[in-house]
């Protein structure tokens, strides 16, 4: 039944973006791109796909930046015309997902105050889809204390500052503290909303939230090793969603290395393959912690795509717009990946990217 209704509001633009799915980057694309020899080569390799001619009015030499940057612009274009063409409560949906975008934003304009530097600037390295028309009074603020208000009043990210922090905070805790505070307060916030969306969109996307934010209580968790950070102020980052909550996370918060942490992992199926081999890794080739988390990380990053991917196996739900960003985003990520390594001749590592399809 739900299709019926489904459709006739969002049918055109599930169908536009499963379009732009069919455009993303295949294994022979990726074979293709990874045989280039300079940078040139592989725009000449990208013209032949979805990103068509996006560099043929850049000047040479190309750098890594401007392909990075080029491709975003493409995924900002095609987010901004399915933005413009949405319905209630589809626009509110896609809303939330410019939020995490504009916490990102904000928080390196909190950075960019607390060490007196020229905000200006400072936009120009703001990712485009979280940029808001009232961003630009935010770089008005000289002080730790205007920038706060500027943000209670002129963003969307009001709730988040005003329920969890205050002007005091911003100037005393860490920036990386404030991020994580914040973005828990999204992440539940958009859990809840996708609830209130009713099956199969809440179903799918509650079950992506909450991934993402095992993950983050995992990364922060792991982070948080050696450093000052408290026990108690730890489990006040760690977002109150999950598949570890809320008993992993108790653990979590009183967790003290990572065996600790792999223990917790274990008790959830899908999770138990994050630390294969860590615990052999580290004593082979002494990676130490630091490599270990590297190792997570790229773990997480496939578990994420893997998730993504499926979310297209179902129809008349709002996840595959969600997953569609993430999906581009990891192929940009590879992308650039692949020309770091051109640019670089870093050839052994050019492997070192998370296919998609």
């Amino acid at each position: 039944m739900e299709g019926l209704f489904f459709n006739a509001n969002n049918g055109f633009l599930e169908g536009i973006v499963r379009g732009y799915k069919a455009g993303i980057l295949s294994q022979s694309h990726y074979a293709s791109l990874t045989q280039c020899e300079t940078l040139e080569d592989l725009k000449t390799q990208l013209s032949a796909t979805d990103y068509g001619n996006f560099l043929a009015n850049e000047p040479s030499p190309l750098s890594t930046t401007t392909i990075s940057d080029k491709a975003t612009q493409i995924l900002v274009d095609q987010f901004n015309f399915i933005r413009s063409n949405a319905m209630e409560p589809l626009c509110k949906f896609l809303d939330y997902i410019m939020y995490g975008y504009m916490i990102d934003n904000v928080v390196l304009l909190i950075t960019g105050t607390l060490h007196e530097r020229d905000t200006h600037e400072l936009l120009e390295r703001c990712h485009p889809l979280g940029i808001f028309d009232t961003m630009p009074a935010l770089c008005v603020a000289t002080n730790v204390e205007e920038l706060y208000h500027s943000v209670l009043v002129e963003t969307p990210l009001a709730p988040y500052f005003r329920n969890c922090l205050s002007a005091a905070d911003l100037d005393d805790l860490n920036i990386e503290i404030i991020r994580n505070t914040v973005y828990k307060a999204y992440l539940e916030d958009f859990y809840n909303f996708v609830g209130t969306l009713g099956s199969p969109t809440s179903d799918v996307m509650q079950t992506i939230l909450a991934f993402e934010a095992d993950r983050r209580t995992i990364n922060i968790t792991i982070n948080s090793f050696d450093t000052e950070l408290t026990k108690e102020q730890r489990a006040k980052l760690f977002p109150a969603i999950g598949r570890l909550f809320p008993e992993g996370n108790n653990t979590l918060a009183k967790a003290d290395d990572l065996e600790q942490v792999r223990l917790v992992c274990d008790n959830i199926s899908e999770y138990r393959s994050f630390f294969d081999n860590s615990a052999s890794t580290q004593a082979n080739h002494e990676v130490g912690d630091l490599g270990v988390a590297a190792q997570l990380e790229d773990r997480f990053f496939r578990m994420e795509v893997h998730l993504n991917k499926q979310l297209f196996m179902q129809q008349f739900h709002y996840g595959v717009f969600y997953s569609y960003m993430k999906l581009k985003e990891q192929e940009i990520r590879n992308v650039t990946w692949i020309a770091e390594c051109i640019a670089q001749d870093a050839r052994d590592r050019i492997q070192d990217f998370i296919p998609i399809f």
